[in-house]
Parts: structure tokens; sequence; C-alpha cells
């Protein structure tokens, strides 16, 4: 009788067994696609920036009306105002008068106004327009900027930029020493979990070079494509974090396997085909999710996932091969310089604290489920008070020059001051079908605009030299990051220069920064179920897939949901209610930025499924073993253990760090992040799950026959 045939290694065995046995080739590699990556990404010129445009909107219908009507009123351009503590500007007139005359020789520049003065003669500014896009400047122009400047300090006058220059005068976010924390933090939770120096550099130092790869990858591709400012911190936070995580999960079960006895290539093969997959299926996963993002049909946004999803792809990459490949270098030696007596790696007892924890909530699931529900529904109740806006110079460093220039015109008296003033809007009239003189189309709008509640002052209405056009701007009594403000943008829009200009033919729109910003909000606003449909169904199969059951992937789903609104929750108390002002150096309360939401809904549900998904893999594989469900939680709960919970410490301590940057955006994702993975470690792993899967019982592992028997078979 013979033998069947030996079933051949899958894909991920042989190639981990390839990188054990040839590391140096392996690392070599990684190492010229590191300097490739690199050297790249210097060769292009990386192009970032936070424009937005909506072809078809109000806010860009307005600006291409006023580009082709009146340039001269479009033309890129912002404030440099000036200020006394005591007495009057003008009392220090020479040194107004040579920067006044310095600003206008500055190259790029075409206008310089004349100054408008406060009320009180504390205070002045002066609009500076400019012949192109202040974004394309670049911070080096800011130098010209303080030369020009220099005759206003030296009278004791101070200067602040306003307005659309803080495009030039803020500096790239440096987000060095927010990385330098992460990995001393990645590292001091490592040498814990490891207990031996080579363990926990291992996964650090191969993250390090995922991550080096990846930004490489992502700036190669911002020559042709514009990223957002935030891209690149982004894709560093998300790929270390994953980076570090996917190696700890790897070199844990390879430390497993040469404690049972295997041979360091064995071990490298079995670890990489088996813990491999599951590091590939949340790869896959949490790329979906980002990748979703282009569905919202805004361009930035987009563009945020894919640099998102672009260091996921390369640290995942990383993990199964050049991870395999250092852990086939090292070998037995991994536990070199040992800071414990004793390695560990996976606990697998029978009676460890694990199993005792499981057969308790086993006893009492119904218990340990209502807990779980009521802590994350706690957490979630602020969620329901969360404002979009944008967040404006008003919540920049004390101190700032954009943080100056605003307080100045801000707290000023008089025509042209106020809070308002920092964010105008435009009214851009078109004349092409009016029925009615331009004279009584300026009439009505004047009469109509200054009767609106919520509105300062407008300036008289103005044809453009073409006559197709009329222009007004109008001043809100609140500033741009008021709930007033949003208040009277949608007033404007819907009612007041509708009503307004009824009856005369002509059309209104509004435009310029602020409307734009609120109106990209409003876009966001609505687009966001399709992303949040888009990402749920995506896992939902995916995860059908994996563990062939109905029932675990909805309850992954909607398990995930919940910690994503109590992430949400957390993150409108700190900014909006102002509860981590002091702790995270904010100046005040300020707005959820409005694509946050979108960004962390599909960051958090991916990040989030990775753990389950590790955790869900060795249930379901003790599962189809034992067919015991409370041992399959028990075996799971402890086989990951240890590795999930330093996982969570890693990568929370990773997102921490970057609380420190000075973009309060990059703040709100690294905290929205941060939370989600505790949460997602504790009350989801540790009560939600284990309690929903012991209340379901073997329904855990229920699939239609018909729809078993159509599925490929593809586990981890």
């Amino acid at each position: 009788m013979s033998l069947p045939p030996a079933r051949r290694p899958s894909v991920l065995h042989r190639t981990g067994a390839f990188c054990a046995r040839h590391p140096v080739w392996v690392i070599t590699a990684w190492l010229l696609v590191l300097a490739a990556s690199i050297a790249g990404r210097h060769a292009v010129g990386a192009a970032y920036g936070d424009e937005v445009r909506l072809p078809g909107s109000q806010v860009s219908v307005g600006a291409d009306l006023l580009e082709r009507s009146d340039p001269a009123a479009g033309a890129p351009g912002g404030k440099v105002v000036f200020h006394v503590g005591s007495g009057k500007v003008s009392d220090h007139g020479a040194g107004l008068d040579a920067t006044l005359d310095r600003l206008k020789d500055l190259p790029r520049v075409t206008t310089v106004a004349a100054p408008v003065t406060s009320a009180d003669g504390a205070t002045a500014y002066t609009v500076v327009s400019f012949d192109q896009k202040l974004k394309s400047l670049g911070h080096a122009y800011t130098e010209r900027l303080d030369e020009a400047t220099a005759p206003a300090r030296d009278a004791g006058i101070g200067v602040g930029y306003g307005g659309d220059l803080h495009d030039i005068v803020r500096a790239p976010a440096d987000d060095t020493a927010s990385e330098a924390i992460g990995v001393s933090a990645a590292l001091f939770v490592l040498l814990l979990a490891f207990g031996s120096v080579a363990a926990a550099l291992m996964p650090l130092l191969t993250a390090l070079i995922s991550v080096g790869v990846g930004l490489g990858v992502v700036g190669i591709v911002a020559g042709t494509l514009t990223f957002a400012t935030s891209a690149p911190t982004l894709a560093t936070m998300i790929g270390l974090g994953v980076g570090i995580d996917y190696a700890l999960f790897l070199i844990t079960r390879f430390r497993q396997h040469l404690i049972d006895g295997h041979d360091p290539e064995t071990a490298v093969a079995r670890t990489t085909a088996v813990s491999g997959k599951a590091v590939l299926v949340a790869a896959v996963t949490v790329a979906v999710a980002m990748l979703s993002l282009y569905a919202c049909g805004l361009t930035m946004i987009g563009r945020l996932g894919l640099a998102a999803t672009v260091a996921v792809v390369v640290t995942a990459l990383a993990a199964l091969t050049l991870v395999p490949a250092a852990m086939g270098l090292v070998g037995r030696r991994i536990d070199v310089l040992r800071v414990r007596r004793r390695p560990v790696a996976e606990s697998a007892g029978d009676d460890d604290g694990w199993h005792r924890y499981a057969r308790r909530v086993a006893r009492h699931p119904w218990r340990f489920f209502t807990a779980g529900c009521a802590l994350v529904a706690l957490c979630a109740i602020p969620l329901f008070s969360m404002r979009l806006g944008h967040i404006d110079d008003g919540a920049g460093p004390a101190g700032s020059t954009t943080r100056n220039a605003y307080d100045w015109i801000a707290d000023a008296d008089g025509p042209g001051f106020g809070p308002g003033v920092n964010g105008p809007f435009t009214v851009v009239v078109d004349l092409a079908d009016a029925t009615a003189s331009a004279d009584q189309v300026a009439g009505r709008l004047t009469d109509g605009l200054t009767k609106t509640d919520g509105v300062a002052r407008i300036t008289p209405p103005r044809p453009s030299q073409d006559g197709k056009i009329l222009v007004t701007t109008v001043v809100p009594v609140t500033g741009p990051q008021s709930a007033d403000t949003d208040a009277l943008f949608a007033t404007l829009t819907d009612t007041a220069l509708p009503d307004t200009l009824e009856g005369t033919g002509a059309t209104a729109r509004l435009t310029g920064s602020t409307a734009g910003q609120l109106e990209f909000r409003d876009t966001v606003t609505e687009r966001l179920p399709v992303i949040i449909g888009i990402v749920l169904v995506a896992a939902f199969l995916l995860l059908t897939l994996v563990f062939r059951s109905l029932v675990i992937p909805l309850k992954a789903v909607v398990l995930n949901l919940l910690t994503t609104g109590a992430s949400y929750g957390v993150l409108v108390a700190v900014f909006q209610w102002g509860w981590g002002d002091d702790l995270l150096g904010m100046s005040e309360p300020v707005p959820i930025e409005s694509y946050v939401p979108m960004m962390m809904f599909a960051i958090v549900f991916g990040l989030s499924m990775d753990y389950e998904i590790f955790l869900l893999s060795r249930i379901a594989e003790e599962w189809h073993a034992t067919h015991d469900n409370e041992r399959a939680v028990g075996t799971g709960l402890s086989l990951t253990g240890r590795v999930i919970t330093c996982a969570a410490l890693i990568m929370t301590a990773v997102f921490l760090s970057f609380t420190g940057s000075p973009a309060v955006v990059v703040k709100m994702l690294a905290l929205g992040l941060a939370v989600s993975v505790v949460l997602d470690a504790t009350v989801v792993r540790l009560v939600l799950v284990p309690s929903l899967m012991f209340l379901m019982g073997r329904a855990n592992w229920w699939l239609p026959g018909w729809l078993d028997r159509r599925l490929p078979h593809t586990t981890v």
C-alpha cells in the first residue's frame, strides 16, 4: 500500500525557512532598499500641502468666478500685524514705514495695503498680496519676512503674521522627540516582556528599518501626488506601532518553539507559517480600512489613508521576511544578555491565571458583559455633543507669531478688528443672469446682510472691472472656531443670501478660507456613513473567510464599533470640553478637526481588529482541536495574554508620545488611537470577547453549510 504524497509546506512556511537559511542576504537586501528609498525621497522633492478643493461646490465656483473677473481680489495673501503694549503704533512711525517699504520689495509680493489701525492705535495691520500660493514659497521665506519686518521690531513694535501667512511661517512639524520617546518606551516594555537585550532589540530595529522604507516610499510617491502635511507623521506613528507589534507576535512564538525543542530554522519556518498568516490577515484588514478612505471622494483624506497603507504594507512585508531573517541569524542566541533568569514566551499551562480567569467569566458571563458595555458606554457619552470644525491660529502655541497676530486682531476694537476678522466670508455675486442692475443688487445685498444675526459688519459691495460680479466681505461677530460662526455660514448659504437676492436673477456664493473649511466639514460629515459602511462590510467578509463563521465576524465588527465610539467620546472630552488643555499644552478647548473622525474610524477599526485576530486565531486553533468552548477561550487568553498586553503597552506608548506634536490634528489622532488601543486590549479583549464567546457557546462557529462549501479554505 503506497503512502499518500507529503503535503507541500505553505508559501509562508517556505518563505520563513528561506529567510532563516539566508539571513545575511535578506537583511542586506532590506538595508539596500532602505538606502534607495531614502535617496529617492530626497531626489524627487516630496510635496506636502493641506489645500482642499471641492469641484462644483459653492466655495470652488465662487473662487473661480473671483479669479476670472477680479484676480487681484482673489490673490493669495495674509496680514502682517503690528502691536505695542502701551501708546500707539504711530508713535514708532519710522520703524513702521521702513517695514512697509521693505515688504513691498519682497520677491513675489504684488501689493502692500495701507495699514488699518485699531480705535486705540495700539494695533495695526497691512494686507500683503502675492502672485503665487503662499505654500509654494516654502518655510525658508520666513527669513525674508523677518528681515523685512526687522525695523518695526527694532523700534519696539511687536510683529505677528496672520491670515494665510501661516502657510509660510509655520515650521514643518518635527516629531523627532516624539519618535525618540516612543522608541525608548517600546524598548523598556520589550525588555520586560522578553527578558533579554537581543530579543528586545530585534523588533525595534526591524520596525525602524521598515518605517524608514515606508517613509521613503511615501516621499517618492509625494513627488507625484501631494500628500497632507500630517501624512509622514501618520505613517511613522502607525508604522512604528504595528511594526513593533507584528515582530513581537512572531518573536514570542519563535521563542516558544525554541523552548519546545525545535531547531532555529524549523522554529522560524513554523512561526512564519502560523503567526505570519495572522500578521498577513491583520495587515490586510488595516490596509482595507485605510484605502476605504478614498471612497469619501476627498483626495486629501484618501491620500492620508494611502500613506498609512504604505507604512502598514511595508511593515507587514518586513514582518514576513526581515524578522524571520533576524530570528534565523540570532537563533538560540536570542536570550543572550538576559535581564531575567528564566526566559518566557507563551504561557500554555492549563491552570494558569488566564485559564482561571476564563473559568470565572464562564460562570458569570452576563455580569462581565454588562460591566464591559457599561464602561464603554460611559466613555462614549461625550460623543453625542461632538462638534466638528476647523482648528485655526487661535489654538496655536502661545507666543508664536501666528497666535500673536490672531489675538491682537481679535482683542482690538474698531473697523477691521474683532474675532470675526480672523475668519471672514467673501461673498461673490454672479450677475450673468441678473434682471436687476448692479446697484440694485448691491443695495439689496447690503440691506439683507447687515440685518442678518451674527454679522458684525460688511464691506460695501463693489463690482469687478469687467462688471460680471459683485464682491463683498462679511465679518462674523465670532471667531472661525465658534459654533456661532458655523451657524452663520449655514444661515447665509441656506436663507440669507437666497432670500436677499430673490427676484434679481443674481446668485451669490460664499468663498474664502473659512467658508472652504466649513464646506469641507459638511462634506466629510455627509460621507462618513459611506466610509463606515465600506469598512464594516469589508471587515465582515474578510473575517468570515478567515474564521469560517458568521457569528465571530459580526461580534468583532460590533465590538470595534463600540471601541471607536468610546474613543470619540474621550476625544471630545479632552479637546472640545477642554479636559486635557493643561496636559496636552492646549491653550483653549477646540472643536474636533473635521476629518479626524473619518481618519480615526478607519485606523481604529483596522488596528483594533489586529488584537482580535491574534486572540481569536488562537481560540479558533484550540476550538478546532478540542471543540471545548471554555477550554478554547482559556487557552486563547493564556497563549496571547502576555504578548497582547505588551503589544498594547508598546502601541499606546508610541501613540501617546505623539501627543507632544505641535500640530493639534496629530495630537487628536495620537490620543484617540492610544485610547482605542487601551480599550481594545482591556475591556474588549478581557471582558467583552470572552463573555460573548461563553454566552454564544457552539453558535460562535456557526456557518451555513451552503456557504461553507463555497468559501475557499483559508484560516489563521
